[in-house]
């Protein structure tokens, strides 16, 4: 990444609270730092689940907690406010990037797209069939869609550690690879996993939800405006049987990814600051207020709402909302009869060789047949690498388990997911850390 120096530019006042500050600010724009954070939730939660305090732990997370207001009321543990309310935003912050890669990133040219669309689409497909294959004939063949899922925020984590050895076409595959995985994981949960539908509250949801495009045809700008209606929205969808954080996946993709104003009005807008300030109109109080707001919502409207709400809610996902959710969820208690479960195996299997397989399979088919085209830099070796990173199902994985499974074999899911995740991020990274010196002199 380019340095560009600064210095020529005003610096802004700064407060002493600001040196306490500035390291932070920098940790939480690392991406890779998020999944360092979300690791060490993990690791606290599984410590935490076995060891003493393990019954005031996991009771905890069981604690009622009630919102009520006239004759509705919602009375949930805190782990399914945590669940099914923060995850809303985590999956809100995943429709915004979906969004900007459909319309911005390297999913809007369907060409440079085929490859991580078709790896993505393998990588879904043959984990699912394994875990079918495996366990299809038990009670608990609705968990086909656990190891269907990727965590991108380990895969970038991973990334990170090997720097600039990475070649910057197989980042962007694994990312935009990533991406289209999360657009599979939202239908998987929509359509897989939705049991009774109350069609009355699922039509005031999407009328909610028709009144949100409105607003936004209409001009209306205020991110207040938008959130009370989106609450509205997800308390129909709860409400409706319908996973309540499809929702927030819908309400990210239909935020604008265009500015509303654009460089030239934003470079008058300063202008004409600049001409007041330095005293070439008559000044007074009102008219200074009058300018300056202008300036201001110039300025703020020159970033593309969605731009503006991704970067202002990332950093709240990275670390917080999803720390938060492994300490609720990562927190299995091991036993040796839950390592020899066959839903932990099939799990395993699925995303420990269903993943890679199914990626790199999907990948040599695509290109094969003229579908897509690998990059130069990324070879047969690196993407089967991407593929055991991709095993990596994590925060994904432990959602739709607690969607698909029942209870008494969720400890057993969750140690699969664990254990097959660790297992996958390590093939992967010792993969690429043998293999991308020589890539990075250009052999295959």
């Amino acid at each position: 990444m380019a340095h560009h120096d600064d210095s020529s530019h005003p610096a802004l006042p700064d407060e002493p609270i600001q040196k306490l500050l500035a390291p932070l600010a920098r940790f939480l724009h690392v991406e890779a730092a998020g999944g360092a954070v979300l690791l060490v939730a993990s690791v606290v939660a599984l410590v935490l689940a076995n060891s003493p305090l393990s019954e005031a732990y996991l009771a905890f997370w069981k604690t009622p907690f009630e919102i009520g207001f006239g004759e509705t009321e919602l009375d949930h543990s805190l782990k399914h406010w945590i669940n099914d309310g923060l995850m809303g935003i985590f999956f809100f912050v995943m429709g915004l990037e979906v969004k900007r890669e459909l319309v911005l990133g390297e999913l809007r040219d369907l060409r440079r797209a085929a490859l991580p669309i078709a790896a993505a689409i393998g990588g879904m497909l043959v984990p699912a069939g394994v875990y079918l294959f495996l366990e299809g004939s038990g009670p608990y063949r609705a968990g086909w869609g656990i190891p269907m899922a990727t965590d991108i925020a380990f895969v970038i984590g991973c990334l990170a550690i090997l720097g600039s050895r990475v070649p910057p076409s197989l980042r962007v595959m694994l990312v935009s690879l990533a991406i289209a995985d999360d657009i599979g994981a939202i239908l998987v949960i929509a359509i897989g996993y939705t049991a009774e539908v109350d069609l009355v509250a699922l039509l005031l949801g999407f009328v909610g939800i028709g009144l949100v495009r409105v607003m936004a045809l209409s001009g209306v700008r205020s991110i207040g405006a938008y959130v009370l209606v989106g609450g509205l929205v997800w308390l129909a969808f709860h409400e409706s049987g319908v996973h309540a954080t499809i929702a927030g996946v819908i309400l990210g993709l239909l935020t604008p990814a265009k500015e509303w104003v654009d460089d030239n009005l934003l470079h008058q807008a300063v202008e004409r600051t600049g001409d007041f300030l330095r005293g070439d109109e008559a000044a007074s109080e009102a008219s200074r207020v009058a300018l300056m707001q202008r300036v201001s919502v110039a300025a703020r409207e020159s970033v593309s709402p969605l731009v503006r709400l991704e970067t202002a809610l990332h950093p709240w996902v990275a670390f917080a909302i999803m720390p938060i959710f492994a300490l609720a969820n990562a927190g299995v208690v091991v036993e040796a009869s839950a390592l020899t479960n066959s839903v932990a195996w099939a799990i395993g299997a699925g995303l420990v060789i269903g993943k890679p397989v199914g990626i790199l399979g999907m990948s040599w088919l695509a290109v094969r047949l003229g579908i897509a085209q690998r990059p130069d830099d990324v070879g047969w070796d690196l993407i089967l690498a991407g593929g055991f990173l991709a095993g990596i199902g994590f925060t994904m994985s432990l959602f739709i388990s607690a969607l698909a499974l029942p209870l008494e074999i969720r400890d057993a899911a969750k140690l699969g997911i664990l254990v097959a995740s660790i297992l996958a991020g390590a093939l992967g990274l010792g993969l690429l850390w043998v293999r991308l010196p020589r890539a990075a002199d250009g052999s295959d």
